[in-house]
């Protein structure tokens, strides 16, 4: 029994010492995002065929794209687990508007008509618009707990619908001015140094 518990041993050790080389060697996580990931994605998506200045002026406004669209799942995490901290499980029927839950719902429903799409996320609030996000903080009986973090409605619907209209620009394809760019990164270090 204890010959079989000191191989047992050796082999798990034996596996922690190769993991444990292999970060060293600078093994990627599976979700790393890395050059050689980007580089073969590009090849399945044919950028490599396409017209080089559409695909530099969409890579430029990729980055900003990824900026708004962490910041926006960010507003969403904060408000779903405030609310969750609050009101229990139950939050999204207590809290949430009912023009808001149908709307989510619809559009939770169509996607999950098209199987091979994959879902947005577990909690409903993933199908909420972000002009939604305000709507779901100002609610009266719901702004009590989020005032202590925002301090005020209205800066924070100007950072929000600044930053949706940003968003939507590149999602139809615009490009961004520098300063419009820069508007944004004012407003996202904003919303970070005040709610965190």
């Amino acid at each position: 029994l204890n010959m079989d518990h000191d191989k047992l041993y050796s082999f798990a050790f034996r596996g922690l010492l190769t993991e444990e080389a292999l970060d060293k060697a600078g093994r990627k996580p599976k979700g790393d995002f890395s050059e050689a990931w980007e580089l073969e994605t590009s090849k399945r998506l044919g950028i490599p065929l396409m017209d080089e200045g559409f695909v530099v002026k969409s890579r430029k406004m990729a980055v900003v794209y990824t900026a708004i669209c962490a910041f926006e799942n960010s507003v969403r995490e904060f408000v779903a687990k405030k609310l969750l901290e609050e009101k229990g499980e139950n939050w999204w029927k207590l809290c949430v508007k009912k023009e808001i839950q149908d709307k989510a719902d619809g559009r939770k429903k169509s996607e999950k008509d098209v199987r091979w799409l994959t879902p947005r996320g577990d909690s409903m609030i993933y199908y909420t618009e972000f002009g939604d996000l305000i709507s779901i903080m100002a609610k009266p009986e719901n702004w009590k707990f989020f005032e202590i973090h925002i301090g005020n409605i209205e800066w924070a619907k100007q950072i929000i619908g600044t930053l949706e209209k940003s968003r939507n620009i590149i999602m139809h394809s615009g490009e961004l001015a520098p300063t419009d760019i820069e508007r944004v990164g004012v407003y996202i270090r904003d919303w970070i140094r005040q709610v965190g």
